[in-house]
């Protein structure tokens, strides 16, 4: 038996799902392209550029999972294909690539903490990774290559599809997982590792989920995880204590805080929000579509130093561009 957060469920009956989920689910096919409604809102007052990273002959990236920026305001780009860390510079020339080394099997998220090491999920192989600057693995959490439930009691510390890292403003690291037919919910770690508690499950009353895609913390300690597939937003506080919720009509997928710590949500629907402290959505940009500035999932989002706004699309593979109009 599986047991999550007062949940229980027989492990066949979880090996049949994962197996039909795989087939048939389509929050497991990301080439699916979404077609429901988008979030009405204002012109957020940005403007997409053509071609903004610049790659030598002979060198190409796979389709972009996530996009983050480190310290010295180079772009890190995470993606599906050889070498999957690529480095940009604030003019989007290439500077390196690396990270076959460590055996991705599907990457997906990535996350750049306050003392510049990268922090990256992968989603076939159930496992985080801490790297530092040079790409050396500092810690990881999970087992590679085995997914399971992380139970101290049992001495089984695994990872279900884990998607994005957030971190406390103690360094406390929190983990949103469950892509599709893992188990759903955040897990909570000390800035050493140490698994601290765990909460959510599959479900749509507040703090479930289906779909717990991506996380961040706010300057105000608040915890804000994007439920995807409930087309919603939740918010907690440090101890996973459910303060509000928001739903959100273009299915979130990628959270961050901009320069006024204003939630930017980027959704499956190609949309790119701005909430509101309240929650509420404010401006947008971007559509769906295969031209500049639009997507077939707008992924996941990082905000330079100069505002600028950067997005990764898996399904078109390409990474966007917004500067200010």
């Amino acid at each position: 038996m599986v047991k999550f957060k007062g949940i229980i469920v027989d492990k066949l009956w979880c090996a049949v799902v994962m197996v039909v989920g795989c087939l048939t689910s389509p929050s497991l096919v990301e080439a699916q392209r979404f077609t429901g409604a988008l979030e009405p809102a204002p012109d957020l007052g940005y403007v997409a550029v053509a071609d903004p990273l610049h790659l030598p002959s002979g060198t190409a990236l796979g389709p972009s999972s996530a996009v983050a920026f480190g310290a010295n305001g180079h772009l890190f780009v995470f993606h599906r294909g050889p070498n999957p860390l690529a480095e940009f510079d604030d003019a989007g020339r290439y500077v390196r690539g690396f990270g076959d080394e460590i055996g991705f099997e599907r990457p997906h998220g990535l996350r750049i903490d306050a003392e510049g090491n990268l922090w990256v999920t992968d989603v076939r192989s159930h496992f985080v990774s801490k790297l530092s600057s040079e790409g050396e693995v500092l810690m990881t959490l999970g087992v590679p290559g085995q997914a399971g439930e992380w139970d101290e009691a049992a001495g089984t510390r695994f990872l279900n599809q884990p998607n994005d890292i957030a971190f406390g403003p103690r360094g406390e690291i929190f983990v949103a997982q469950g892509h599709g037919v893992g188990d759903p919910g955040v897990l909570k770690f000390d800035s050493d590792g140490n698994f601290v508690f765990a909460w959510g499950g599959p479900g749509t009353e507040p703090g479930e989920f289906d779909i717990a895609h991506s996380i961040v913390v706010d300057g105000r300690g608040l915890v804000h995880v994007a439920d995807r597939q409930n087309q919603r937003i939740q918010v907690f506080d440090l101890d996973g204590t459910f303060v509000r919720q928001t739903q959100y009509a273009g299915l979130p997928c990628g959270l961050t805080m901009d320069g006024e710590d204003l939630l930017m949500v980027s959704g499956y629907s190609g949309q790119i929000v701005r909430l509101d402290p309240a929650g509420r959505v404010v401006a947008a940009v971007g559509n769906p579509g295969d031209g500049v500035g639009e997507f077939g999932e707008a992924h996941y989002v990082a905000i330079s130093a100069s505002d600028e706004i950067f997005v990764s699309d898996p399904v078109s593979g390409a990474v966007e561009k917004f500067v200010p109009r």
